[in-house]
Formats: structure tokens, sequence, C-alpha cells
């Protein structure tokens, strides 16, 4: 029997006026794997995943998480999306534990009033993320790793089945780096799907099961070590990529 794929892209593309973003993308990813988007800047990416989120809409094309829209299944919480550092307000006055405890408001009443099982989410996402001491720092102040720790584990208190990470390794400390791989894994391992877009090449193979060049178009869908083959990359980032990986 065939798994119903979390995420289903078909034939999507994406125009920012004249310019062309996405051209018919395609890609499907399935419960329980990690998969690793590559591509140099501009290539897409950060579109794909705003397209996957809902928040663009495609000039053609369909998306369905777990065979819904991307606006119902948003509702249902099971988008789990860690921007990149530059989308993110960080003079805003919350707390680390304010951050983490956003991914709950889909859990809580009108009123946005969290109870004890909200709590206790946001304590054990803390834990895992190893950012318990710090959980009532301004999340302005904490370094480049420390914030991305932060919104995975408002991912893992929402309960999210579908994570998108954009850059989560760009600026971090290597505790981090290492904190949020082994965390990915362990996610993948009890079921959810994640989609993470990295340009760290040599960490791909640990930290992916598949991987996905892009350059406004899929180019390739496969196996890290054959999609990071030379001739390969090559087609996305130019000859020069062969001397630098």
């Amino acid at each position: 029997m065939t798994t119903q794929p979390a995420v289903e892209v078909r034939d999507v593309t994406v125009h920012y006026g004249d310019v062309l973003a996405l051209d018919q993308v395609s890609l499907a990813l399935q419960p329980g794997r990690v998969c690793g988007l590559v591509g140099m800047n501009g290539s897409g990416k950060s579109t794909l995943f705003k397209t996957i989120m809902g928040t663009v809409k495609p000039d053609s094309g369909t998306v369905r998480i777990n065979g819904t829209a991307p606006a119902a299944a948003r509702k249902t919480g099971v988008l789990g999306y860690v921007p990149q550092s530059e989308d993110v307000d960080w003079t805003f006055p919350l707390s680390v534990r304010d951050v983490v405890m956003t991914g709950r408001y889909g859990h809580m009443g009108l009123t946005r009033r969290p109870g004890r099982a909200d709590r206790e989410a946001v304590d054990h996402a803390l834990e895992r993320v190893e950012l318990t001491e710090l959980a009532d720092r301004q999340i302005g102040q904490l370094s480049g790793g420390q914030k991305k720790r932060t919104f995975v584990a408002r991912g893992i208190a929402q309960g999210a089945t579908i994570l998108l990470l954009d850059e989560p390794f760009a600026g971090v400390d290597k505790r981090s780096e290492a904190t949020i791989t082994a965390l990915l894994r362990e996610l993948a391992a009890a079921g959810a799907a994640i989609l993470v877009s990295t340009h760290d090449l040599h960490a791909l193979p640990t930290l992916a099961d598949e991987a996905i060049l892009l350059m406004r178009t899929v180019l390739m869908h496969g196996d890290p070590t054959v999609v990071l083959q030379p001739e390969n990359l090559a087609a996305a980032f130019g000859l020069d990529v062969m001397t630098r990986t």
C-alpha cells in the first residue's frame, strides 16, 4: 500500500512580478524522512517553503499537506516552520518561553491562556533543545544557534508532524548544529516529515535521507550521495563548485 505523502507539490510556478521564482516544481515528501534542500541563493528555496506553508500563492500548480490545502493544514497545527534569521524581529519583547508558547496557540481556547498541558509541552520542548536555563531570556539576546533551537522547540511544542527549516545551520555554533541535527533525526524516526535547506553540503549525508537540488525547478531528487556528485552540483551552482566542495 502506498503511503500518502506528507507534502505533495505538483507543477508549481511562482512569479514575483516579472521574476520567475519557481518553475513547474514537483516533489513529494514522505513521513519519517529528512529531506535536504540544496541550491544557491536565489534558487527559490525560501519561496518553496512559503508556498508549502500557503503564505505565497502559486500562479499555477497545487500543494497538498496530508492531502489537504496548506491553509487547512496550518489550522490543525501539523505544519511547523523555522524561518531564516532575517525574517524575524529580534527586538520584540518576547522571552524564549513566550516564543515557544506561540506554538501552542492552536491548542488553546479563544482567551489564548495557556493551561497545564500547554506549559508542560513548552517545558518538554525547551528541555529537548537544551534551552531550559534560558527560558526567561529575551529572544534577541540569544546566540544564533540558540535562536534556531528556540524555533525548533516551538515546532515540537506545537506537535507539528511536518517541519520546514529554512537555513537552520546558518551562523550557528557546532553545539547547536549537532543538537538540531540529532533532534531532526529523532523527530523523523517518530514519523515526522522534515524539509531542511542547507549550504553545509559535507554534513548533508549525515542529516538527510534524501536531497533535492533546486534551481527554480527540481533538477534532481534522490539519495544525498548521488545528488551531491560534482557533475550534479555543477548544474545548480556552476563548474567552480567542483573545486570548492
